[in-house]
């Protein structure tokens, strides 16, 4: 099978067909997560927590994350590789753009950032560069201590017309796929249809373009609770390999996410 680009999610969001996307974060589930059929392998600042243990992603360096980075590459064929950006690495333009170097050089296709207009600099200074950029809105887990915890985000008018408008502005800045996370399923629907640009949802409902989970909460293997956005296809499937090729299924049949992993406003 050819290899994922940009332009094939594009193509993918105009067709209406779902995207597949899985976190990993070493070489071996990243051949498994390409061999199921994922469009996109995200090499996710989450590790902090599944991996590392830590409360929060805050703790991941950018060397921990090429390391991881170039960890996955060594096992991705077709899927287009993204990684992220960690916790202030990303404050202005020079540091974002020496950052995403580290990340593309380790292997990565495309670096993610979160946050609205506070990273439209950093969003347009690396993409100014030739390095595709993943925008990421709602729930952030970065600044989870900022939000108050891991709380849904874009509830009511003004934050939803505000996450709106901050989706657009992003995509303007030279955006190319945006990640939504934990807001309201109709809010994620309407961002959806009003930006061009490939949306992926985690906790953001049916509508998006395509849904993204950590390999670990698929196979029901994260340490403590899992986020109820998550589901575990490990439990009806014999196999790791099985249970990605199940997930990657439900995604394109548009049977993940149901209500019971959405959010209302």
């Amino acid at each position: 099978m050819s290899q994922i680009t940009i332009t094939k999610l594009q193509q993918l969001k105009s067709a209406g067909e779902k995207i597949a996307v899985l976190t990993a974060y070493d070489a071996s589930i990243a051949a498994l997560a390409d061999d199921a059929g994922m469009e996109v392998i995200l090499v996710g600042d989450s590790l902090g927590m599944v991996v590392q243990g830590h409360d929060s992603t805050l703790p991941v360096t950018t060397e921990q994350m090429a390391y991881h980075t170039s960890c996955v590459a060594r096992g991705v064929v077709r899927a287009l590789l993204i990684a992220d950006l960690p916790f202030m690495t990303y404050a202005d333009r020079s540091q974002a753009v020496a950052s995403a170097k580290l990340l593309m050089q380790a292997g990565a296709q495309m670096v993610k950032l979160e946050g609205g207009d506070v990273v439209l600099d950093a969003v347009s200074a690396i993409s100014d560069q030739g390095a595709p950029v993943c925008a990421h809105l709602g729930l952030t887990p970065q600044s989870v201590h900022r939000l108050g915890g891991y709380r849904v985000q874009g509830r009511g008018a003004q934050a939803a017309d505000e996450l709106l408008q901050q989706a657009t502005r992003l995509q303007d800045a030279g955006a190319q796929l945006l990640v939504l996370e934990c807001i309201p399923t109709e809010l994620a629907q309407q961002i959806t249809a009003t930006v061009n640009i490939p949306v992926i949802g985690i906790g953001a409902g049916i509508h998006c373009d395509g849904q993204v989970l950590v390999c670990y909460d698929m196979l029901g293997i994260s340490k403590g609770k899992r986020p109820k956005f998550s589901k575990n296809f490990l439990t009806e499937n014999n196999s790791v390999a099985a249970a990605m090729s199940a997930y990657v299924q439900a995604v394109k049949e548009h049977t993940f996410p149901a209500d019971e992993h959405s959010f209302d406003s």
